[in-house]
């Protein structure tokens, strides 16, 4: 098919003078209004603007906040926020786009929500189910931790990671839940009762990501918070950002203000510990390096004492001066044999009761003595670092998950090897093991479970 050119009387549009007069047209045919909907596709660029999409279910329109109205709002806009928008319609021309120029955003329905949330928390906090009388001190070494969360968010998959890399040693199991819509707060109040009931976990941890006051709506319902105050095992909350705070969070044992800092709080950091423990065992071997030392150098030391004092010197020395006396007393002899002969005699008696033998006796005497003590004193020391480490080994063994094993309790599995303490598994007929500290014996389990007395 073709068409005739334009005539004379036709005006021809460029695309700049289009948009312009189409620009024109929609800024005088609309005042300012109001427009409802959801934030999609936010932007922040450095200039301090905001550019985003508003939207509902069947269409979007796009919008631009400038710096000087966005830094007046009360609240930090965020992807998926329902909110109001105040503002002019216009058209950015050099891309023909369709647009709302906002001057001013208030988020959707906060006000209610703010007012219901004080008045529930002015309410529980008048009942004393926020006092610190009721918190329970968490576990210091949990080996089990349950956790209360949506099983396909972000939030389960930030807990996982920080528990795996912080406390491998900690056994987890999920009691999945919906955590944002109108039936997000009974299943919640239902899956932290099943975690409290089962008694699996020695801490529950209950945690969400961020999002705006309404996605976070369910960890304000007042069951969910009187469910939190009734749970015998201590409840650590998760929930939102830093900024974000619930009614569960004021009646959890501990808050944390996102999901990893819930992980962080239930849990020891492993990794810290092992740095510690080598850090205690360096100094330990010091210690005992140092304190052998120290008993070598006394024992060099005393050695050396002993060899300046040996009765060998001693003799060496008489055994010399006796030679003297005796090449002396022969040239005596020879001069005045017959004058001097009896004081030769006295001499020789003299000698006779400074013998060396009688003081060889007396030095070995006093080197027996010195011995024994050093002998003494190394034992003790010895046996005083023996005892040190006796009651080292003896905590870390207490603490050893093979102790639990050693005081008479059993790790019952299925067949394939898996711990089992849920009791759908135990049917009648089932094959089971049990695991004892030194054997494991195959079973079968005879009749359906039955409530244990203890509890």
């Amino acid at each position: 098919m073709s068409i005739a050119a334009p005539g004379p009387e036709a005006r021809v549009y460029r695309p700049a003078e289009l948009n312009r007069e189409v620009r024109l047209h929609i800024e005088a045919g609309f005042p300012r209004l109001w427009l409802s909907g959801e934030i999609s596709n936010l932007a922040r660029p450095p200039s301090g603007h905001l550019y985003f999409t508003l939207k509902d279910q069947r269409a979007q329109i796009r919008c631009a906040l400038f710096k000087g109205n966005a830094m007046s709002m009360g609240f930090r806009p965020e992807n998926g926020m329902q909110v109001l928008v105040r503002g002019r319609l216009s058209l950015y021309e050099p891309r023909g786009d369709y647009q709302l120029i906002a001057d001013g955003m208030l988020e959707a329905g906060a006000g209610a929500l703010a007012q219901a949330f004080e008045a529930l928390k002015k309410k529980l906090e008048s009942e004393g189910l926020f006092d610190e009388a009721h918190k329970q001190a968490l576990p210091r070494w949990p080996e089990r931790i349950g956790v209360v969360t949506s099983p396909s968010g972000a939030a389960i998959r930030d807990i996982l990671q920080t528990l795996a890399r912080r406390w491998p040693r900690a056994r987890v199991r999920i009691y999945p839940s919906q955590v944002q819509g109108e039936t997000a707060p009974a299943e919640l109040v239902r899956a932290l009762q099943a975690a409290d009931r089962h008694g699996f976990g020695q801490v529950i941890v209950l945690a969400r990501g961020g999002g705006s006051l309404e996605d976070l709506w369910a960890f304000n319902d007042e069951g969910l918070a009187r469910a939190i105050h009734a749970c015998s095992t201590p409840v650590v909350s998760g929930v939102g950002h830093e900024t974000d705070f619930t009614i569960a969070d004021f009646v959890a044992d501990l808050r944390a203000p996102t999901p990893t800092a819930a992980a962080v709080a239930a849990t020891p950091d492993g990794p810290e510990l092992l740095v510690q423990l080598g850090r205690n065992e360096s100094r330990l071997a010091r210690a005992i390096e140092q304190t052998l030392q120290r008993q070598m150098q006394r024992l060099d030391h005393a050695d050396g004492r002993l060899r300046q004092q040996h009765p060998a010197r001693r003799l060496d020395e008489l055994s010399t001066r006796r030679k003297e006396l005796t090449r002396r007393g022969e040239l005596a002899v020879q001069r005045q044999l017959d004058s001097r002969q009896r004081h030769l005699r006295g001499l020789e008696s003299r000698l006779l009761a400074r013998h060396p033998r009688r003081q060889l006796d007396q030095l070995g005497q006093q080197v027996m003595a010195l011995r024994a003590r050093l002998d003494r004193a190394a034992n003790h020391s010895i046996e005083t670092r023996e005892q040190g480490l006796a009651t080292i080994a003896r905590a870390l063994h207490n603490v050893s998950p093979l102790s639990v094993l050693e005081r008479g309790y059993a790790v019952v599995r299925d067949s394939r090897g898996r711990a089992m303490t849920d009791r759908k598994q135990f049917t009648k007929g089932n094959k089971i093991n049990i695991l004892m500290d030194e054997f494991e014996v195959d079973a079968e389990v005879l009749a359906a479970p039955r409530d244990a007395s203890l509890k």
